[in-house]
C-alpha cells in the first residue's frame, strides 16, 4: 500500500518525454505514456502489485492521496503533540506533589520547633520564678560570722564538715556575704581570702575591684578588702594569716603570722602582722627595713600607696609605681619589696627583662634563687575568742 502511495507521488515528477522499453526476451514493443495517462499507469501498476488477474482497483486521484497523507500526517503529529502535553501535565503534577509533601513536612518541623522553644521559655521562666521566690521572699539565713564560727557552731552536730562556700556575716558587717571555708586543712575553719592555681582570673585590676572582690570562690579569687576587713575586724577576736606555697616542681612551703589586721578603708587597709613562722621565709619583713611591708597600706594601679616618691631604685632602674612594675596587680607595697602573692604574668609582648611580674615570694629561694611559685592560697582563722 505504501509503494503505491509513493509511486502516486513520484508520477507527477516523471519527464514528460516518452519512454520506451524492451523485455527481457528484446522485444522493441514501445509504448508511450503522456501526463495525461498517468493515473491509469499507476492504477495498472497498483493492480500488478497485488498480482492478482482480473481484480479491479479503484483510481484515487493524486489530489485526494495528498490529502489522506496530509491528514494522517496531521493526525499523528496531533497524536504526538497530546502525548506530550498529557506528559507535561503529568510531570507538573508530580512536581507539585513533591512541593506540597515537602511544604508540609516543613511546616511539621517547624510547629515542632515552635512548640519545644516555647517549652524551652516556658521552663525559663519558672526557674527564674523559682529563683526570685528562693532569694527574694525567703531570705536566707547566715551560717555564722566567719569560717571558725561555722565550724564551731557545726562540729558537735555534724562529724565531717565538709570545704565549700558558707554564707558569713561578721559583726558590724553591713550584709551577710559568700565566702569559701577550708574545713579539713590543718584542723578547718579557715576563712579563705586569696587563690591562685591556674591563672584563668586576671589580677590585673583598680582599686575598686581589690576592695570589692573578684573571682570564683572555688577557684582563682580575691575575697576584696573590705570583706577582709570585717572579718577581722570583729570584737576580742585575733585572726592568724596563713600563706600555703607550692612550686612549679610541685614543692610545698607556708608562712604563717599569728596576728593578721587590716586598717579601715580610710587607711588603705594598711597590713599589720604578728610573729612569723614557717619555711618560706618571711618575705613580707624581707632582710632590711627597706624591704618591710609590714604596715604598709594597699596600693593599686590607679591609687599609689607605695612610697615611691618621685621614685624608687630597684636594680640599678628608676621605678614610678611598684603596681605598674608588677603588671598593675594590687599588693601592700613600700618600695616594692620582696611579696606580691598578686603578681600576673608578663603580657606577651613583654620580656622578662620588664621586672618581677610574676607571683613572689622570694625569700623562699633554692640556691639562692627565689622559686618560681605555680600557686598560693591565702588564708585566716580565729586562734583566740576571750568571753
Amino acid at each position: 500500500m505504501w509503494i503505491a502511495v509513493l509511486l502516486l507521488l513520484l508520477l507527477p515528477h516523471l519527464p514528460s518525454s516518452a519512454n520506451t522499453s524492451t523485455d527481457t526476451k528484446g522485444s522493441s514493443n514501445q509504448s508511450e505514456i503522456h501526463n495525461e495517462d498517468f493515473p491509469e499507469a499507476a492504477v495498472k501498476m497498483l493492480k500488478s502489485l497485488k498480482g492478482g488477474k482480473g481484480q479491479e482497483v479503484c483510481s484515487i486521484p493524486c489530489d485526494v492521496t495528498a490529502k489522506l497523507l496530509r491528514d494522517e500526517k496531521h493526525s499523528v503529529c496531533g497524536s504526538i503533540q497530546q502525548s506530550l502535553m498529557a506528559y507535561g501535565r503529568s510531570t507538573r503534577k508530580l512536581i507539585r506533589d513533591v512541593m506540597e509533601e515537602q511544604h508540609r513536612a516543613l511546616d511539621f518541623l517547624t510547629s515542632q520547633v515552635m512548640e519545644l522553644m516555647a517549652r524551652v521559655q516556658t521552663l525559663s521562666t519558672e526557674v527564674q520564678r523559682s529563683n526570685t521566690e528562693m532569694y527574694s521572699v525567703k531570705p536566707v539565713q547566715s551560717h555564722g560570722r566567719d569560717c571558725s564560727d561555722i565550724k564551731d557552731n557545726l562540729i558537735s552536730v555534724v562529724p565531717k564538715i565538709p570545704s565549700g562556700i558558707y554564707i558569713v556575716n561578721p559583726e558590724n558587717a553591713d550584709s551577710s556575704f559568700e565566702v569559701f571555708c577550708e574545713m579539713d586543712y590543718m584542723g578547718g575553719g579557715w576563712t579563705v581570702i586569696q587563690r591562685r592555681t591556674d591563672g584563668l582570673v586576671d589580677f590585673k585590676r583598680p582599686w575598686a575591684d581589690y576592695a570589692n572582690g573578684f573571682g570564683h570562690l572555688p577557684g582563682e579569687h580575691w575575697l576584696g578588702l573590705s570583706k577582709v576587713f570585717h572579718v577581722l575586724n570583729q570584737k576580742e577576736t585575733r585572726f592568724q594569716l596563713h600563706i600555703a606555697l607550692v612550686s612549679h616542681e610541685d614543692t610545698t612551703s607556708y608562712a604563717s603570722y599569728d596576728d593578721f589586721r587590716l586598717g579601715n578603708e580610710t587607711r588603705f587597709y594598711s597590713i599589720h602582722l604578728g610573729r612569723y613562722a614557717g619555711s618560706a621565709g618571711d618575705a613580707f619583713r624581707g632582710y632590711n627595713q627597706e624591704q618591710n611591708q609590714d604596715t604598709a597600706p594597699f596600693s593599686a594601679s590607679d591609687v599609689d600607696n607605695d612610697g615611691c616618691v618621685p621614685f624608687c631604685s630597684i636594680n640599678n632602674r628608676s621605678v614610678e609605681s611598684c603596681s605598674n612594675q608588677h603588671n598593675q596587680t594590687g599588693w601592700w607595697f613600700n618600695q616594692c619589696g620582696l611579696a606580691n602573692l598578686n603578681g600576673s604574668p608578663l603580657d606577651p609582648d613583654q620580656g622578662k627583662e620588664e621586672g618581677n611580674t610574676h607571683i613572689l615570694w622570694d625569700t623562699w629561694t633554692v640556691n639562692g634563687i627565689p622559686r618560681s611559685i605555680k600557686s598560693v592560697t591565702m588564708k585566716i582563722r580565729r586562734i583566740t575568742t576571750n568571753n
